[in-house]
């Protein structure tokens, strides 16, 4: 417990630096150890990577099942680890406080919860209701020995509701009730971006996205970390589309001039 707790230590003092932390998703041990051989200094699950591993979509795995997964992967490195947590597996606050308690128990630094009801005709906790849930989240992710560093997810800008106003007010509610890190997915101008993180008063994660700015502009935006959820995940599997297409339409193999390089890498990550 003492060394998670200086990881958790560590993982906050992350996010004050003069460059965003770079976060990197894997979806299993495996792709966990190679990024930490990269140099990646924090990693997070992702929700729909870790569903794609049970030939699954996101949002079909159980709390048990993540909570499985965040300490495996929590043990397959010496990274602070973070997890998507989706909506806390709960609508109540005790249930998703309940959730992140546990969460701390499988060694876990870090997590995030969102206020998204996993409901599409009514995507989005009313805003009272989401507020709670963070409170609760916060107070269970802060009462012991590791302060669990608390990331806040608003996934309007996910769910068809672009306002952008609701968006930031939402996140500066969330972060009054004690969340450490700021999560609005699904941004991609830079102006956007500039003003969550001028109005919410809290370290903001960006996900990498198609048409977000890079991370030099990003880093003089003020951003404090960025994430890629499923997007490592999705190209590993487009990869594997690719050679298995090759191999039942062409009947060749050009797709093993990857797996050189691919095997190298796997020696590198997994020879310590």
């Amino acid at each position: 417990m003492s060394h998670q707790a200086d990881l958790a230590r560590w993982f906050a003092q992350l996010h004050r630096g003069a460059q965003p932390l770079l976060m990197a998703n894997p979806w299993d041990a495996g792709s966990a150890r190679l990024l930490a051989s990269l140099g990646f200094q924090a990693l997070a699950t992702t929700s729909s990577g870790h569903a794609a591993t049970l030939g699954r979509l996101d949002g079909a795995v159980t709390r048990e099942e993540a909570l499985a997964h965040c300490a495996v992967l929590a043990a397959a490195t010496d990274l602070p680890l973070s997890a998507d947590l989706e909506n806390g597996f709960a609508d109540a606050p005790e249930g998703v406080a309940e959730t992140v308690r546990r969460a701390i128990e499988a060694g876990l630094v870090g997590c995030s919860i969102e206020d998204h009801t996993g409901d599409d005709a009514d995507p989005i906790y009313a805003f009272d209701a989401a507020e709670a849930r963070i409170a609760a989240a916060a107070e269970a992710a802060h009462a012991g020995q590791v302060h669990l560093v608390l990331t806040a997810r608003a996934e309007n800008f996910l769910h068809g509701r672009p306002d952008l106003d609701d968006t930031i007010a939402r996140l500066r509610a969330y972060g009054e009730a004690g969340a450490d890190v700021v999560y609005a997915p699904g941004l991609t101008r830079g102006e956007d971006i500039r003003r969550v993180v001028a109005e919410t008063g809290r370290p903001v994660n960006v996900l990498a996205l198609p048409g977000v700015p890079p991370v030099h502009e990003l880093a003089a935006a003020g951003v404090a970390r960025i994430s890629v959820g499923g997007g490592f995940a999705f190209a590993a599997i487009d990869a594997l589309g690719e050679a298995a297409r090759e191999l039942r339409d062409e009947g060749t193999f050009g797709y093993f001039a990857r797996t050189r390089a691919g095997a190298a890498l796997a020696r590198e990550a997994f020879a310590s």
